[in-house]
Formats: structure tokens, C-alpha cells, sequence
């Protein structure tokens, strides 16, 4: 698709067709006609550096004569500079059926760089062969650095190597997607010096060492995301100063240490994602200061610490709340509650003690909630219709001292998996006689029948025992014990 200071070729075409019954031939501005020509230089470059990439079978200039024009390349996009139209974007895989997709044997063709008003480059499913690894070229992207907005490699596995050092030459970089690729190696601190960034992926690679303390000099920077990698060593406490960050994720890597106090500047953050580390030191109080947050995953870290005396109600926006596996202790706190807006709470597989907040039903919102794993202990106060809205998103199986009510369920099926059933209360009194005596201790009581013997003589003390039973299902002999006085 072709575009004119904002407006489709296709837009314009339409338009002129309509006008041109009405008032001659069709002129946008007073310059730039629909029929602008394209330099045969750029056009040669454009045709050579597809063909690197599609196979030599494809002969771009009898298939598309005018490729800024009424011969468009899907995934090709084109703007007027000064009369001329000139390649801004393209894009390459099988993303449509009628998509440029790569060769077998594709390569990088020197022809690209040649293209000087590129914008966006992108390639989709392009470089899939490992048994034809390909890497990224070294120096040629220094001929983009003065136009090159956005960058993405995506889900090319047979793309290898390391991040080139020459992309720190994208001072108008905004975009850099490099996602489920084969690279490697470290992060490069000259990253940081892209400081138009507003988007830094590169998820779902084979990274390797730490995370870039020069990466705080993003402030533009709106998505980070490093997650599925093999970084390692601690959080850098540069993360804090990213104040425009909506989205950080750091999932899935080898991280080490503690969560940085810093992490509460982050206040337009909406998803923090750093499960699946080795990261230590318990939850820093500021990370309940997150007021924007609407995902907050910490699951299978073994932080530690304590849950209960954070200010969980802060967090007035999220959604999700992880934090399985993460050795937890302390009770949930009853403020976790006050949150109207969650939806899923994840305690399990932690040392939770105490009771479970009976509030925790009243949430709006709430569609799963897993405390299964933990140490919880007592009657389960929720209502039969929580049970049946949740169903198996309810978990609380695995911690042996809770149970629930039998009688506060009337459909079997609605019972919490895996959760005993409270037993019911049974009342023993206790009497002790002395001749005519009697001493008197009284338990609960709630009678329903009773079982008591008199003394077979008098000068024996006698133990009475009187049992008030409520449906305990009791069977077996019951054994009546005296001694002489």
C-alpha cells in the first residue's frame, strides 16, 4: 500500500475516479500527480533486495512494472519525497495469501541498504532453516541509521548470531523487535544510546548474560520485553528510572536477586511479569504503589517473606494477581478483598497459614482463585454459589487442616475438589460420683441421645459418661472405665 502524507494511493485513486468526470484530470497538490515516477535506481534496489530474499525466480520488474503505482507489492508501502516515490516499508513472510514469502536459500542482498527512505523493515517466518543458519549483516545498517524507524525479526529460527554493535547507529529507531529468533550472546550496553525507542522485544531468544544498566536511559520507552531468554545476575536498579514503561516482562529467564525498591516509580505500568526466576529477598512495599497495574505475575520465584502487611488495596486497577510458588508465608490479608477489580488470585504452592477471608467471595469480578498447596486452616465460608460459579477455578486441595461445611452445599457437584468435609460436632459430659456426691463438668452441649451407667456398688468411683450425638456415625463398642474407692 502507497501513502501520501498520511492518505492510502488507493484512497486517492478512488477520489479521482469520481472526479475526474466532473473536472479533467486528477492533480494532488499542485506538483505531486498520482503518475510521479519512480527512480530507476530505487526501483532496481527495490526488485534486487526482494529477490534476495524470495528466490531469483521472481522477476519484479514483469510483475510489477510500477510497484509504487497500479502495480502494488503486497507488503511493500510507498511515500512522495519531492516528486519521486520511494520504498518506506516492507515487509516480508507469510502473513496473507498473497504475502512475499522467503526462499530456502535466502540471503541478506547488499541492495537493501540502498533503499535510503526505508522506515520499517520486518521479516516474519523468513529465515527458518537451521541447517542454513543465517546471520544478521555487520556494517551495511549504517546506511540506514538516518531513516530506519522500526526493525522486527520475528519467529525466524534459523536467524543467528549476536545483536550487531552497528545498530547503535538507529538514532531514529522507535521500534526494535527481535522475538523467537536463534540469537545469542549478550544484550549490547550501546543499546542504550537508542534513546527514540519506544518498544525494545527480544523475547524468545537464547540472550545470555545480564540485563544492560544503560537501558535506563530509554525514557521514551513504552514495552520491554526480554522474557524467554537465559539472562542472568540482578535486577538493574536503572529499571526504576523508566517512568513512561507501560509493560515490563522479564519472565522465564535466570534472574537473580532481589526485586528493586525502585520499581514502585514505575506508576504507568499495567503488566509486570517476572515469574519463572531465582529472584530472592521478598516483596518490596513499593510494588504495591504500582497504581496503574493490571497484571502482576511473580510466580515461581522462591522470594520469600511475608504477604500480609502490604498494602494489596493500592492496587486498585489489577486484574491478575500471581504469586504461586514463590514461598510465601503469613496469613492472605483480609485486604486483598478491597481489590473489586480482580479476577484471578494465585497463592499456591506456598507456607500460607490461618484462615481464608470469607470477603474474598465477594468479589465482583473474581473468576479463579488457587490456594491450593499451602498450609490453610479451618471452615471454608463461602457461599454454594461460589462454588458453582467458580467450579475447578476454585483450588484449595493440599491443605490438610481445611474443610467446608456439608450443609452449606445442596448439589454434590458443587463441592470444592479435594477439600474434606468439617466434622460434625459431638457434645461429652463428663460426670464423676462419690457416693451420693456428683461433680458436674459440661462441654457443649446439643443433644440428641445419651448413654449413662450407675455405679455397680457404692465406695467405687464411677466415671459416667453421657454422649450427645449429632449424626456422627459413630460405631464400635463404647468403653466404660471405674476403679474402686
Amino acid at each position: 500500500m502507497k501513502r501520501l502524507k498520511g492518505v492510502s494511493i488507493s484512497s486517492i485513486a478512488t477520489l479521482c475516479i469520481i472526479i475526474v468526470g466532473w473536472s479533467g484530470p486528477c492533480v494532488v497538490g499542485e506538483d505531486e500527480e498520482i503518475s510521479a515516477p519512480m527512480k530507476r535506481t530505487e526501483k532496481e534496489a527495490l526488485y534486487s533486495a526482494i529477490q534476495g530474499f524470495v528466490g531469483k525466480w521472481w522477476n519484479g520488474s514483469d510483475l510489477y512494472p510500477d510497484p509504487c503505482g497500479w502495480t502494488p507489492i503486497q507488503g511493500v508501502s510507498c511515500d512522495l519525497f519531492n516528486g519521486f516515490w520511494y520504498a518506506t516499508d516492507i515487509s516480508i513472510g507469510p502473513i496473507h495469501d498473497n504475502s512475499l514469502t522467503c526462499d530456502k536459500d535466502v540471503k541478506f542482498s547488499s541492495h537493501l541498504v540502498a533503499l535510503s527512505h526505508l522506515r520499517s523493515l520486518s521479516f516474519f517466518n523468513c529465515f527458518v532453516s537451521k541447517e542454513h543458519p543465517v546471520t544478521m549483516p555487520i556494517n551495511e545498517w549504517e546506511a540506514m541509521a538516518g531513516s530506519l524507524e522500526s526493525l522486527e525479526f520475528r519467529s525466524n529460527p534459523g536467524l543467528v548470531g549476536g545483536i550487531p554493535v552497528s545498530f547503535r547507529g538507529f538514532k531514529r529507531l522507535q521500534s526494535l523487535v527481535l522475538m523467537e529468533n536463534g540469537l545469542t550472546g549478550e544484550v549490547p550496553q550501546s543499546l542504550g544510546n537508542l534513546t527514540d525507542l519506544k518498544r525494545l522485544s527480544l523475547a524468545g531468544n537464547s540472550f545470555t548474560g545480564g540485563i544492560p544498566a544503560s537501558l535506563g536511559g530509554l525514557k521514551q520507552l513504552l514495552i520491554l520485553d526480554m522474557s524467554r531468554n537465559s539472562l542472568s545476575g540482578e535486577l538493574p536498579a536503572s529499571l526504576g528510572i523508566l517512568i513512561s514503561l507501560l509493560k515490563l516482562d522479564l519472565s522465564s529467564n535466570q534472574l537473580t536477586g532481589s526485586i528493586p525498591e525502585g520499581i514502585g516509580n514505575l506508576k504507568n505500568v499495567t503488566l509486570l511479569d517476572m515469574s519463572n526466576n531465582g529472584l530472592t529477598g521478598g516483596l518490596p512495599e513499593s510494588i504495591t504503589e504500582l497504581i496503574a497495574l493490571q497484571e502482576l505475575s511473580l510466580s515461581n520465584n522462591p522470594i520469600g517473606g511475608e504477604i500480609t502487611n502490604l498494602q494489596w488495596s493500592n492496587l486498585r486497577s489489577i486484574t491478575a494477581l500471581g504469586l504461586s510458588n514463590t514461598s510465601l508465608s503469613g496469613r492472605i490479608p483480609e485486604n486483598i478483598a478491597e481489590i473489586k477489580s480482580l479476577r484471578f488470585l494465585g497463592l499456591n504452592d506456598n507456607t500460607l497459614t490461618g484462615v481464608i477471608p470469607q470477603k474474598l467471595g465477594d468479589l465482583p469480578n473474581i473468576s479463579a482463585i488457587y490456594i491450593q498447596g499451602n498450609n490453610l486452616t479451618g471452615e471454608l465460608r463461602f457461599p454454594e454459589s461460589f462454588y458453582g460459579r467458580l467450579g475447578q477455578r476454585f483450588r484449595a486441595w493440599g491443605n490438610p487442616n481445611l474443610c467446608f461445611s456439608p450443609d452449606s452445599i445442596q448439589a454434590p457437584s458443587n463441592a470444592p475438589s479435594g477439600v474434606k468435609q468439617c466434622a460434625r460436632q459431638g457434645i461429652i459430659k463428663y460426670e464423676t460420683r462419690i457416693g451420693n456426691s456428683s461433680k458436674h463438668d459440661d462441654h457443649q452441649s446439643s443433644s440428641a441421645s445419651s448413654l449413662s451407667l450407675l455405679p455397680p456398688a457404692p465406695g467405687f468411683l464411677f466415671l459416667v459418661v453421657q454422649m450427645y450425638l449429632l449424626d456422627l456415625n459413630i460405631r464400635g463398642p463404647v468403653s466404660i472405665y471405674w476403679a474402686r474407692f
